[in-house]
């Protein structure tokens, strides 16, 4: 076994409602389910019961106007509303309130279906020829989460750095890709840092141990415009044309990934994560 220094924590991230606007934090206690209140929290279409998401923009296109937050104490998830106004999610009113701006009827849930499926919008027509397909979630978590799939989502500085230098127009900012750990490389490092942690641990602080699972296939959610970051299709394009990764468990036609930014992770050992902390590879 070897372990050497990958580099540190730049900042943290939580989406305590399933393809809202998260927040930066400064720690987060990790368990089996990843960051506490991460995706504690999703909208189902009353009419279909698939999971709202982002990744259809045409059905559910003011995700981004909406900003979910934990209060740790006590500990309730509220929703900043794109007219400045606050609801809480245990406010039996909230799904109401919810449904009027978003357009649709939703249910407020805090445990996904046994098969929990969203609607992807695909740029360019999907493997099949469809612009919109069903995606199946949360197959790579814990039953009942929420999550794209696995628990943890991880980014390097390099690789935002590098898509950056292979398209100087775009803006390549942490949260456009929604991970939970942005880690700043060590020095000498550059390029796709991440690829290269697949099927490895990563330790995090004292007590947090990941394995490195899988690259986390991109869609449409890192193109659409958000706070002061604009539409940009070339955000994924680049993606798609400078690292398609083969491997992973069979989440795309032949295995293949056609876009990834960063990796997936399981969480081995729990425990704190704190900005700042020491990033260690073991393999």
């Amino acid at each position: 076994m070897t372990e050497s220094v990958a580099g540190s924590i730049r900042s943290l991230w939580r989406y305590p409602v399933k393809s809202m606007l998260g927040e930066e934090i400064d720690r987060s206690a990790v368990t089996e389910r990843g960051f506490v209140g991460d995706r504690a929290y999703a909208l189902v279409d009353a009419s279909d019961g698939k999971v709202a998401s982002a990744k259809n923009p045409r059905k559910w296109p003011r995700m981004y106007e909406c900003r979910a937050e934990l209060d740790e104490t006590p500990r309730r998830v509220r929703i900043r509303l794109p007219d400045g106004g606050v609801v809480a999610v245990d406010d039996p009113n909230a799904a109401a309130v919810l449904s009027r701006i978003l357009g649709r009827e939703v249910a407020i849930e805090t445990a996904a279906s046994a098969a929990p499926v969203l609607e992807e919008l695909w740029l360019e027509g999907s493997p099949n020829g469809q612009d919109v397909t069903d995606e199946r979630i949360a197959l790579g978590s814990p039953a009942g989460s929420f999550f794209d799939y696995a628990v943890i989502h991880l980014v390097t500085t390099a690789t935002l750095e590098h898509l950056s230098e292979l398209y100087p127009q775009g803006r390549f900012d942490p949260r456009r890709f929604r991970p939970n750990a942005l880690v700043s490389v060590a020095d000498g490092q550059a390029g796709f840092v991440e690829n290269g942690w697949i099927g490895k641990t990563l330790a995090l602080g004292d007590s947090v141990r990941l394995r490195v699972t899988d690259p986390c296939p991109r869609c449409v959610m890192t193109t659409l415009a958000q706070e002061e970051l604009p539409a940009d299709a070339g955000i994924l394009r680049t993606a798609a044309r400078h690292n398609p990764v083969v491997g992973g468990e069979g989440r795309g036609p032949d295995g293949a990934y056609p876009a990834s930014v960063g990796v997936y992770a399981s969480v081995v050992a729990g425990g704190t994560v704190r900005r700042g902390d020491t990033v260690r590879l073991i393999s």
